[in-house]
Protein backbone atom coordinates (compact mmCIF):
# COMPACT_ATOMS: atom_id res chain seq x y z
CA UNK A 1 0.00 0.00 0.00
CA UNK A 2 2.86 2.39 0.88
CA UNK A 3 4.52 1.63 -2.46
CA UNK A 4 1.24 2.33 -4.28
CA UNK A 5 0.86 5.74 -2.68
CA UNK A 6 4.51 6.51 -3.39
CA UNK A 7 3.88 5.80 -7.07
CA UNK A 8 0.86 8.12 -7.00
CA UNK A 9 2.95 10.99 -5.64
CA UNK A 10 5.59 10.31 -8.30
CA UNK A 11 2.79 10.66 -10.86
CA UNK A 12 1.64 13.93 -9.28
CA UNK A 13 5.18 15.31 -9.48
CA UNK A 14 5.60 14.15 -13.10
CA UNK A 15 2.32 15.81 -14.14
CA UNK A 16 3.25 19.02 -12.30
CA UNK A 17 6.66 19.22 -13.99
CA UNK A 18 5.09 18.58 -17.40
CA UNK A 19 2.51 21.34 -16.89
CA UNK A 20 5.24 23.72 -15.72
CA UNK A 21 7.36 23.06 -18.82
CA UNK A 22 4.43 23.26 -21.25
CA UNK A 23 3.17 26.52 -19.78
CA UNK A 24 6.16 28.50 -21.06
CA UNK A 25 7.07 26.30 -24.02
CA UNK A 26 7.47 28.33 -27.20
CA UNK A 27 7.59 31.73 -25.48
CA UNK A 28 10.69 33.84 -26.10
CA UNK A 29 11.37 34.57 -22.43
CA UNK A 30 10.31 31.14 -21.21
CA UNK A 31 10.45 30.69 -17.43
CA UNK A 32 11.30 34.38 -16.98
CA UNK A 33 7.57 35.09 -17.37
CA UNK A 34 6.96 33.33 -14.06
CA UNK A 35 8.94 36.17 -12.45
CA UNK A 36 8.20 38.99 -14.87
CA UNK A 37 4.39 38.94 -14.87
CA UNK A 38 3.81 39.53 -11.12
CA UNK A 39 6.79 41.89 -10.99
CA UNK A 40 5.33 44.13 -13.71
CA UNK A 41 1.94 44.08 -11.96
CA UNK A 42 3.63 45.19 -8.74
CA UNK A 43 5.61 47.98 -10.43
CA UNK A 44 2.50 49.40 -12.10
CA UNK A 45 0.34 49.28 -8.97
CA UNK A 46 3.16 50.56 -6.79
CA UNK A 47 3.66 53.57 -9.08
CA UNK A 48 -0.05 54.35 -9.29
CA UNK A 49 -0.93 54.00 -5.62
CA UNK A 50 2.28 55.56 -4.30
CA UNK A 51 1.65 58.60 -6.53
CA UNK A 52 -2.11 59.08 -6.16
CA UNK A 53 -2.37 58.03 -2.55
CA UNK A 54 0.65 58.59 -0.31
CA UNK A 55 0.57 55.67 2.17
CA UNK A 56 2.80 57.50 4.66
CA UNK A 57 0.06 60.09 5.16
CA UNK A 58 -2.04 57.28 6.62
CA UNK A 59 0.78 56.06 8.82
CA UNK A 60 1.57 53.09 6.58
CA UNK A 61 5.21 52.05 6.55
CA UNK A 62 6.88 49.77 3.98
CA UNK A 63 3.91 50.09 1.60
CA UNK A 64 5.90 48.76 -1.37
CA UNK A 65 6.95 45.61 0.49
CA UNK A 66 3.39 45.08 1.69
CA UNK A 67 2.03 45.51 -1.83
CA UNK A 68 4.60 43.14 -3.34
CA UNK A 69 3.94 40.41 -0.77
CA UNK A 70 0.18 40.81 -1.20
CA UNK A 71 0.33 40.56 -4.99
CA UNK A 72 2.53 37.46 -4.90
CA UNK A 73 0.22 35.70 -2.44
CA UNK A 74 -2.92 36.66 -4.33
CA UNK A 75 -1.40 35.53 -7.65
CA UNK A 76 -0.59 32.20 -6.01
CA UNK A 77 -4.21 31.85 -4.92
CA UNK A 78 -5.63 33.09 -8.24
CA UNK A 79 -3.46 30.95 -10.51
CA UNK A 80 -3.72 27.93 -8.24
CA UNK A 81 -7.52 27.98 -8.12
CA UNK A 82 -7.86 28.61 -11.88
CA UNK A 83 -5.46 25.76 -12.62
CA UNK A 84 -7.33 23.48 -10.21
CA UNK A 85 -10.68 24.44 -11.73
CA UNK A 86 -9.49 23.54 -15.24
CA UNK A 87 -7.42 20.51 -14.24
CA UNK A 88 -9.79 17.64 -15.08
CA UNK A 89 -11.24 19.16 -18.23
CA UNK A 90 -7.78 20.17 -19.41
CA UNK A 91 -6.58 16.59 -18.98
CA UNK A 92 -9.69 15.03 -20.55
CA UNK A 93 -7.60 12.45 -22.44
CA UNK A 94 -6.15 11.14 -19.18
CA UNK A 95 -9.58 10.98 -17.59
CA UNK A 96 -11.35 9.17 -20.42
CA UNK A 97 -8.71 7.03 -22.16
CA UNK A 98 -6.50 5.62 -19.41
CA UNK A 99 -6.90 5.07 -15.70
CA UNK A 100 -5.22 7.73 -13.65
CA UNK A 101 -6.41 8.52 -10.12
CA UNK A 102 -8.20 11.78 -10.75
CA UNK A 103 -7.10 13.36 -7.51
CA UNK A 104 -3.52 13.22 -8.81
CA UNK A 105 -4.48 15.40 -11.78
CA UNK A 106 -6.04 18.02 -9.51
CA UNK A 107 -3.13 17.91 -7.05
CA UNK A 108 -0.57 18.23 -9.86
CA UNK A 109 -2.22 21.40 -11.18
CA UNK A 110 -1.98 23.06 -7.77
CA UNK A 111 1.65 21.99 -7.32
CA UNK A 112 2.43 23.58 -10.68
CA UNK A 113 1.10 26.89 -9.32
CA UNK A 114 3.16 26.34 -6.18
CA UNK A 115 6.34 25.94 -8.23
CA UNK A 116 5.67 29.31 -9.85
CA UNK A 117 5.04 30.88 -6.45
CA UNK A 118 8.30 29.38 -5.23
CA UNK A 119 10.09 31.27 -8.00
CA UNK A 120 8.26 34.45 -7.01
CA UNK A 121 9.65 34.15 -3.50
CA UNK A 122 12.99 35.09 -5.07
CA UNK A 123 11.51 38.47 -6.00
CA UNK A 124 10.15 39.01 -2.49
CA UNK A 125 13.53 38.20 -0.93
CA UNK A 126 15.31 40.46 -3.44
CA UNK A 127 13.07 43.45 -2.66
CA UNK A 128 13.35 43.02 1.10
CA UNK A 129 17.12 42.96 0.64
CA UNK A 130 16.99 46.01 -1.64
CA UNK A 131 15.04 47.98 0.96
CA UNK A 132 17.44 46.80 3.67
CA UNK A 133 14.59 45.39 5.73
CA UNK A 134 14.55 41.83 7.03
CA UNK A 135 11.72 40.40 9.14
CA UNK A 136 12.50 38.29 12.19
CA UNK A 137 12.22 34.53 12.51
CA UNK A 138 8.66 34.64 13.98
CA UNK A 139 7.51 36.70 10.98
CA UNK A 140 9.10 34.30 8.48
CA UNK A 141 7.54 31.32 10.27
CA UNK A 142 4.17 33.09 10.13
CA UNK A 143 4.68 33.63 6.40
CA UNK A 144 5.38 29.91 5.90
CA UNK A 145 2.32 29.06 8.00
CA UNK A 146 0.08 31.21 5.79
CA UNK A 147 1.64 29.83 2.59
CA UNK A 148 0.69 26.33 3.72
CA UNK A 149 -2.85 27.48 4.51
CA UNK A 150 -3.10 29.16 1.10
CA UNK A 151 -2.06 25.90 -0.55
CA UNK A 152 -4.70 23.99 1.45
CA UNK A 153 -7.28 26.60 0.46
CA UNK A 154 -6.35 26.17 -3.21
CA UNK A 155 -6.56 22.37 -2.93
CA UNK A 156 -9.93 22.57 -1.18
CA UNK A 157 -11.38 24.80 -3.87
CA UNK A 158 -9.91 22.64 -6.63
CA UNK A 159 -11.25 19.33 -5.32
CA UNK A 160 -14.77 20.80 -5.25
CA UNK A 161 -14.67 22.96 -8.37
CA UNK A 162 -12.79 20.68 -10.82
CA UNK A 163 -15.46 17.94 -11.05
CA UNK A 164 -18.24 20.53 -11.06
CA UNK A 165 -16.61 22.46 -13.91
CA UNK A 166 -16.66 19.36 -16.10
CA UNK A 167 -20.46 19.58 -16.07
CA UNK A 168 -21.05 23.30 -15.51
CA UNK A 169 -18.75 25.11 -17.94
CA UNK A 170 -19.93 28.57 -16.84
CA UNK A 171 -17.95 28.17 -13.62
CA UNK A 172 -14.79 29.42 -15.29
CA UNK A 173 -16.31 32.78 -16.22
CA UNK A 174 -17.98 33.05 -12.82
CA UNK A 175 -14.73 32.39 -10.99
CA UNK A 176 -12.83 34.93 -13.12
CA UNK A 177 -15.31 37.60 -11.99
CA UNK A 178 -15.12 36.35 -8.40
CA UNK A 179 -11.32 36.58 -8.49
CA UNK A 180 -11.57 40.24 -9.50
CA UNK A 181 -14.02 40.88 -6.66
CA UNK A 182 -11.72 39.11 -4.20
CA UNK A 183 -8.75 41.17 -5.38
CA UNK A 184 -10.45 44.46 -4.54
CA UNK A 185 -12.14 42.96 -1.50
CA UNK A 186 -8.78 42.05 0.01
CA UNK A 187 -6.33 44.54 1.57
CA UNK A 188 -3.84 44.35 -1.30
CA UNK A 189 -3.60 47.78 -2.92
CA UNK A 190 -4.87 49.48 0.23
CA UNK A 191 -4.00 48.90 3.91
CA UNK A 192 -6.75 47.69 6.21
CA UNK A 193 -6.19 50.59 8.61
CA UNK A 194 -7.60 53.17 6.16
CA UNK A 195 -10.91 51.28 6.10
CA UNK A 196 -13.48 52.08 8.84
CA UNK A 197 -13.14 49.57 11.69
CA UNK A 198 -16.76 48.44 11.32
CA UNK A 199 -15.85 46.93 7.92
CA UNK A 200 -12.71 45.10 9.06
CA UNK A 201 -14.55 41.92 10.04
CA UNK A 202 -16.27 41.79 6.65
CA UNK A 203 -12.96 42.02 4.80
CA UNK A 204 -11.24 39.48 7.06
CA UNK A 205 -14.02 36.90 6.64
CA UNK A 206 -12.57 36.50 3.15
CA UNK A 207 -9.92 33.77 3.74
CA UNK A 208 -7.38 35.10 1.26
CA UNK A 209 -7.94 38.61 2.64
CA UNK A 210 -7.19 37.34 6.15
CA UNK A 211 -4.04 35.58 4.95
CA UNK A 212 -2.77 38.59 3.03
CA UNK A 213 -3.42 41.10 5.83
CA UNK A 214 -1.75 39.17 8.62
CA UNK A 215 1.12 38.03 6.41
CA UNK A 216 2.15 41.54 5.46
CA UNK A 217 1.56 42.77 9.02
CA UNK A 218 3.88 40.06 10.34
CA UNK A 219 6.58 40.66 7.74
CA UNK A 220 6.65 44.47 7.84
CA UNK A 221 5.08 45.57 11.13
CA UNK A 222 5.90 42.66 13.46
CA UNK A 223 2.18 42.50 14.23
CA UNK A 224 0.42 39.17 14.67
CA UNK A 225 -3.11 37.93 15.08
CA UNK A 226 -3.86 36.28 18.46
CA UNK A 227 -2.89 32.61 18.62
CA UNK A 228 -6.49 31.50 19.21
CA UNK A 229 -7.60 33.45 16.13
CA UNK A 230 -4.98 31.88 13.85
CA UNK A 231 -5.73 28.45 15.34
CA UNK A 232 -9.44 28.89 14.64
CA UNK A 233 -8.71 30.07 11.11
CA UNK A 234 -6.37 27.13 10.44
CA UNK A 235 -8.97 24.74 11.85
CA UNK A 236 -11.59 26.08 9.44
CA UNK A 237 -9.25 25.68 6.46
CA UNK A 238 -8.29 22.11 7.46
CA UNK A 239 -11.97 21.23 7.95
CA UNK A 240 -12.77 22.67 4.53
CA UNK A 241 -10.01 20.54 3.03
CA UNK A 242 -11.49 17.30 4.41
CA UNK A 243 -14.95 18.37 3.28
CA UNK A 244 -13.56 18.97 -0.21
CA UNK A 245 -12.08 15.44 -0.28
CA UNK A 246 -15.49 14.04 0.64
CA UNK A 247 -17.21 16.09 -2.07
CA UNK A 248 -14.59 15.07 -4.65
CA UNK A 249 -15.07 11.40 -3.82
CA UNK A 250 -18.82 11.77 -4.37
CA UNK A 251 -18.49 13.67 -7.67
CA UNK A 252 -15.52 11.79 -9.16
CA UNK A 253 -17.44 8.74 -10.55
CA UNK A 254 -19.41 10.92 -12.98
CA UNK A 255 -16.47 12.98 -14.24
CA UNK A 256 -15.64 10.81 -17.26
CA UNK A 257 -19.22 10.64 -18.55
CA UNK A 258 -19.68 14.41 -18.19
CA UNK A 259 -16.56 15.12 -20.25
Amino acid sequence: MAKKHENYWELVWALARTDFKLRYHGSFLGYVWALLKPLLTFLILNFVFSTIFNPKNSGVQHFSLQLLTSIMLFNFFSEGTMAGLNSLLGKASLVTKIYVPRWTIVAASTINATLIFGMNLIIIAAFFTWYGFWPGIPAILTFIFFILLTFLLILSFSFIAAPLYVKFRDLSQIWEVAIQALFYGSPIVYPLQIIPVKYHMILLVNPIGYIIHFTKMALTENHYAPLWQNSLFAGIIVTLFFVSLFVFKKLEPKVAENI
